[in-house]
């Protein structure tokens, strides 16, 4: 039996990257998927096709996961079209590197909105019917820069940091009703919001600082994830898995 059978999961964020790369392996283990994204319809349509192949339900969603309303709109209209929700990953997110003095009020405002309070506006409405259920597994997207901050990254170390006190939180409201809340922190991924790290000298850099002596890969950090979704990790909550290759110890 496949470690998702029978499980509906959100994915927010997904159309690429490390949350495509969640939906996929969430569905090849037998979950059905609805997931969100913001820009390419094109995108979003392609991953739909390649989850529905793999035999499970799947469903793209045009949402904006920094906007409370359309949270409430998103979760009522995964619930009428799937039944339940089992499963949700807090993924969305976005960068807006600068120094402090550098920084304008709307780049500080828009990296709070998308990576902490889409977090707040996905949790709030997906416990109810979880509550309900009496079961449930929230898997937050945080990163080590939340843990160790980093020059010229304040509001995402913020923001990160942020989801890694708001995730123990929930798991400390919501475990007596067997919901589990829990963290991920990847670290360097090799991804299109990272790509400019692989450029030149810095990657040479980056990759000193890492024992494991290379990049994360989406994969690498959809497979934390599974094990956090699934009932491996039935006494999991609370905490915060840093997938790093040991750069953050």
């Amino acid at each position: 039996m496949k470690l998702l059978e029978n499980k509906v999961a959100i994915v927010t964020g997904a159309s690429r990257g490390i949350g495509e790369a969640i939906a996929l392996k969430f569905a090849a283990q037998g979950a059905d998927v609805a997931f969100t994204y913001v820009s390419s319809d094109e995108k979003a349509k392609a991953l739909e096709a390649k989850l529905t192949a793999l035999g499970v339900k799947a469903k793209a969603y045009k949402s904006n996961a920094g906007v409370y309303e359309e949270c409430e709109i998103l979760v009522a209209d995964v619930l009428k079209e799937f039944g339940k929700i089992d499963i949700c990953v807090n993924n969305a997110g976005i960068s807006k590197d600068n120094l402090l003095l550098r920084m304008s009020p709307d780049q500080w405002d828009d990296v709070m909105n998308i990576n902490l309070k889409s977090v707040y506006n996905m949790t709030k409405q997906v416990i109810r019917p979880m509550m309900k259920a009496k079961s449930g597994s929230i898997i937050n997207m945080s990163s080590v820069i939340g843990i160790m901050g980093n020059a010229g990254q304040s509001s995402y170390a913020a923001s990160k940091a942020g989801i890694i006190g708001f995730s123990k939180s929930i798991a400390q409201e919501l475990g007596s009703r067997n919901i589990r809340c829990n963290a991920v922190a990847p670290g360097f991924v090799e991804t299109d919001m990272t790509q400019y790290l692989k450029e030149g000298e810095a990657a040479a850099n980056y990759i000193q600082q890492i024992p494991l002596a290379r990049f994360g890969t989406p994969e690498d950090i959809a497979n934390v994830c599974l094990f956090l979704a699934s009932d491996m990790s039935s006494y999991v909550t609370g905490q915060t898995i840093s997938t790093c290759g040991g750069l953050c110890m």
